[in-house]
């Protein structure tokens, strides 16, 4: 799939989510003032945040699709790292009011009414939330969207506390004790607050640069070694920026090739590491090899040293 219908795919699944998340939230805004229900308006709050974050998603989405320029000559993917930051920190945030606004009604009573609505709205949005949350995994997937995975997510858990909402207040209409209505808000908050914390270890990863994990390296070092001409490397370094990958490394050959005849190892090098990795954008460099090298360079060798 080349990389324009990518983008489109990107595009049209962040939009999708806005649209879907607008939605709901007006149902659920409704359904929490009809109600009076504490954890429908948890649920309400959630909307709102995600709607936010939705539409966050939808212009990093985008803006990390541009292409470098002269004051951004490593690209605008990390766009996509910082929706993801604001979208845990808002989660973080709505998480702390719904508690909070739980145990207050605890302590002061509270009643509710018209659930019917409330359950009919939350049955529709864990459908629709299960099959969008599907739908931006896939797309996630396909296009190496942070972005989109962080908001797949926060829609998954969505379904989860929708559903947990929904037997709250059947609970409450059965049973009449309106106190199961803020212990259910009180689980839904203390939830959405460990998604906030796994959605930001995803996405503040790459804003400090952290390497690329391990099995992603492993691939690197298998497509160097195909090569015999590649007598080992040293100094690479990995980061990540929303879709894309930064890859630097210096390569030894042997002191023997011409400057054309290297430039051809590093080239071929840095074709099938871009087979290997999707979204590679890397710089090699070129030393000659020799066995009275630096310590340092020897152990660099990373495969001789292996086997």
């Amino acid at each position: 799939m080349s990389e324009q219908r990518l983008a489109a795919e990107k595009t049209g699944a962040a939009r999708l989510s806005v649209v879907w998340n607008v939605v709901l939230m007006f149902l659920k805004v409704g359904g929490a003032v009809l109600t009076g229900s504490v954890s429908m308006l948890s649920e309400a709050i959630h909307a709102v945040t995600d709607t936010v974050a939705a539409g966050l998603v939808f212009y990093s989405v985008r803006a990390a699709e541009r292409p470098p320029d002269p004051r951004h000559p490593f690209g605008h993917g990390k766009w996509e790292n910082i929706s993801g930051t604001v979208e845990a920190v808002l989660v973080f945030v709505a998480s702390v009011g719904i508690t909070w606004e739980a145990v207050r009604r605890i302590i002061e009573g509270a009643r509710v009414e018209r659930l019917t609505w409330a359950m009919a709205v939350l049955l529709l949005a864990s459908v629709g939330n299960w099959w969008l949350s599907n739908h931006l995994f896939r797309v996630g997937a396909r296009t190496d969207s942070v972005a989109l995975e962080a908001d797949g997510h926060n829609l998954r858990v969505d379904v989860y506390t929708s559903l947990g909402v929904l037997i709250g207040l059947a609970l409450v209409e059965i049973t009449g004790a309106v106190v199961v209505d803020s212990v259910v808000a009180i689980g839904v908050g203390l939830l959405n607050t460990k998604v906030a914390w796994n959605i930001s270890r995803g996405a503040l990863g790459p804003l400090l640069d952290i390497a690329l994990p391990e099995e992603e390296v492993r691939l690197m070092d298998r497509a160097l070694r195909e090569d015999r001409r590649v007598l080992g490397y040293h100094k690479l370094r990995t980061r990540r920026a929303g879709p894309f990958r930064h890859v630097d490394v210096h390569l030894f050959v042997a002191d023997q090739l011409s400057v054309g005849e290297a430039h051809d190892v590093a080239e071929k090098a840095e074709n099938r590491i871009r087979e290997a990795l999707p979204g590679v954008l890397i710089v090699t460099h070129v030393e000659p090899w020799s066995e009275q090298s630096h310590q340092e360079q020897a152990r660099s060798l990373r495969w001789r040293e292996q086997g």
